[in-house]
């Protein structure tokens, strides 16, 4: 009979080699003898024998014992142990309770695949006693009866044909006799059985290394002259700190690559360590591109961005000067589509409201306070914001600004152009956001527009350009590495009412390749009259322009304004392929304007940069910040409240 470990189960007292002799095996052998002939109601006084020779199976010996034996004796072997003395011990914390805990699980796993290792198991005592001599710990044995051995129940019919009282008391006194001498060592002179290697039944699946968050990978690896941090803690502080270890972080499955273990191998916490002899001599304004420990150089950047790549959120909206901003942001800034959040996020306003801090302090609530505002600025009622991650606010330069007004005659700036520059790293951006004249036929005039624009903004100004010699001095966006442009552009479709109205009839959904073919935006640009050198991607969304105010259906007044893409964002690079776009789209929840709002993601090629460039220090609107922090703790516990309200009220129905 097998158990369900898959080993054999064999009958037979517990064999145990102990260091402190065998006298006291033999005594309890001896006694169990007596029990045994007790039970078996023999007369005749039972003689001990020697034990079996070593070659002796025990096997063989048990077929000699008549079924009345095996029915009545229990032979059993117990090793006393003297109590133990009262162990004293400091106070533990409870993370160092888990940490024991573990590390017995851990080395007991260890244990079962080591294979120097022998290991205790309910194994054949016939392969034991088959075994070559080892000397060794002693080992706990399975609590096995005789009943369940399948050579004593064969032996049932021979021990009746041989029976006899005579017969009983000596074979039964060989048994223990032989069991005194397994107690001893003289026929169990074998090793602990091993275990066998576990192997998986299939191939085991093929581990994915790149499982970073496509928004901020901070790889954190230690710099290649700091890589004995480990070794010197260990044998400098005696005691590695209780939080997360290079084992435990393997353990639980944290660490996917040498990148990730590398990153984590402080014994003091989480963050790379930096040694002493660097804090004294370490300098962020001076050094070369590829030097080490650069600030902007290239051994920081892929400890941040491994695969030089961040994630920009760009998006523009006119709000048509309502001051009622929308109840919830969330579905405008942060899409359910894209599972994570990006490292940037831009977004240009025209005709904004006219609390411009309310809706700055709106934008910090929603991006929430992994966010902080780099920068913003306005022109008339032209915003724009610049928020980006809080833990990458150290690798920018300082941030400039520049402004166009297109239409001198308005008191109002209502038209023009807003552009903040700065440099991330080694690569320049420059963000600009415009307001073109408005009106079906006025294409001549927005195309003046966007010439004033990119020879009257006076960018950069302290900032140095990173390649001046692809620069012009009568185009600002040739001056930066990563140009976004975006905002209410106004061009329109031409064509009439009723035949833009037919189309999107016909096609409900996103097929809007049909209306593209009467853009004047994208007629202009194959042209190479406007937007020069920039891309704009696919369309696949209905026209932004122009809604009835809360309605999702477009113009119904008696003007009857044809649909149009009027809200765009281009982007043009220095650099082939440095910009890809991941998502172009506009956001029909909001239906506070005649606009909705469109918006993009792009993934960004980054480059190392130099240290001498005029650094922002960290800077960010921290005002701004604690705001938004409370205004969105404040309305999640409204949400709570309201929750909580909800489920202790009752509904009394009268029947």
């Amino acid at each position: 009979m097998s158990t369900p470990n898959g080993f054999p189960q064999h009958s037979g007292a517990c064999v145990t080699r102990s260091t402190e002799g065998g006298a006291v095996q033999d005594l309890h052998a001896k006694k169990a003898g007596k029990a045994a002939k007790k039970e078996a109601g023999g007369n005749g006084v039972l003689t001990f024998e020697d034990a079996p020779s070593v070659g002796t199976s025990l096997n063989e010996t048990l077929k000699l014992l008549p079924d009345e034996l095996k029915a009545h004796m229990k032979i059993k072997s117990i090793t006393p142990r003297p109590p133990r003395k009262p162990r004293l011990e400091r106070a533990a914390s409870l993370d160092e309770k888990s940490w024991r805990r573990w590390r017995r699980f851990r080395t007991s796993q260890e244990s079962l695949t080591d294979p120097n290792e022998t290991s205790s198991s309910n194994g054949s005592l016939q392969e034991a006693s088959l075994s070559p001599p080892v000397r060794g710990r002693a080992s706990p044995c399975q609590q096995n009866s005789l009943h369940s051995s399948p050579d004593a129940s064969e032996a049932g019919p021979m021990g009746k044909s041989r029976g006899g009282t005579s017969d009983l008391g000596k074979r039964a006194s060989e048994i223990s006799s032989a069991f005194g001498g397994l107690l001893r060592g003289k026929a169990f002179a074998g090793g602990k059985p091993r275990l066998s290697q576990i192997m998986p039944a299939r191939p085991l699946p093929p581990v994915e290394f790149n499982v970073a968050s496509h928004t901020l990978r901070t790889a954190n690896r230690i710099d290649s002259d700091c890589m004995d941090y480990r070794h010197y803690s260990q044998h400098k502080f005696g005691r590695v700190s209780s939080s997360l270890s290079d084992t435990r972080l393997h353990g639980n499955g944290m660490v996917y690559d040498n990148c990730s273990t590398d990153s984590m191998k402080s014994t003091f916490s989480l963050l790379t360590p930096i040694r002493s002899k660097d804090v004294r001599s370490r300098s962020y304004l001076e050094g070369s591109l590829l030097a080490t420990g650069a600030l902007l150089g290239a051994e920081e950047l892929s400890r941040y961005f491994p695969d030089r790549n961040i994630g920009i959120f760009v998006a523009t909206w006119n709000m048509q000067g309502q001051k009622e901003l929308p109840v919830n942001l969330d579905d405008f800034l942060l899409p359910t589509d894209p599972d994570y959040a990006q490292d940037m996020y831009v977004i240009g306003v025209q005709e904004g409201c006219p609390d411009r801090r309310e809706w700055e302090i709106r934008l910090q609530e929603t991006l929430g306070p992994h966010y902080v505002m780099l920068y913003s600025a306005a022109h008339g009622v032209l915003y724009m914001s610049v928020f980006i991650r809080r833990d990458l606010i150290w690798f920018c330069s300082e941030v400039e600004y520049a402004t166009v007004t297109t239409r001198i005659v308005s008191q109002i700036k209502t038209k023009g152009a807003l552009g903040i520059c700065f440099t991330f790293f080694g690569t320049s951006f420059l963000f600009i956001t415009s307001h073109f004249t408005s009106g079906d036929s006025k294409v001549n005039e927005r195309k003046l527009d966007y010439n004033k624009t990119i020879q009257a903004l006076t960018l950069p100004k302290n900032v140095p350009d990173t390649n001046p010699y692809r620069s012009s001095s009568n185009d600002v966006t040739t001056r930066f590495d990563e140009v976004f442009w975006f905002g209410d552009f106004n061009f329109r479709l031409n064509k009439d009412r009723e035949t833009v109205d037919s189309i999107l009839n016909q096609n409900p959904e996103t097929d809007v390749s049909k209306l593209l073919a009467y853009d004047q935006l994208t007629s202009e640009m194959s042209r190479g009259s406007i937007f020069k050198g920039f891309q704009e991607a696919d369309i696949n969304f209905r026209p932004s322009y122009k809604f009835d105010i809360g309605k999702d259906s477009y113009d119904t007044t008696s003007k009857q304004r044809t649909p149009s893409y009027t809200d765009r964002v281009v982007y043009r690079s220095r650099y082939r392929d440095d910009i890809h776009a991941v998502k172009y789209s506009s956001c029909p929840v909001i239906k506070t304007s005649d606009h909705r709002p469109v918006f993009a993601l792009f993934r960004v090629k980054v480059r190392p940069g130099r240290d001498n460039i005029p650094l922002a220090a960290g800077q960010f609107d921290r005002e701004l910040y604690l705001i938004g922090i409370k205004r969105r703790i404040t309305r999640e516990l409204q949400k709570r409240q309201e929750q909580k309200d909800q489920k202790s009220s009752s509904i009394c129905s009268v029947s």
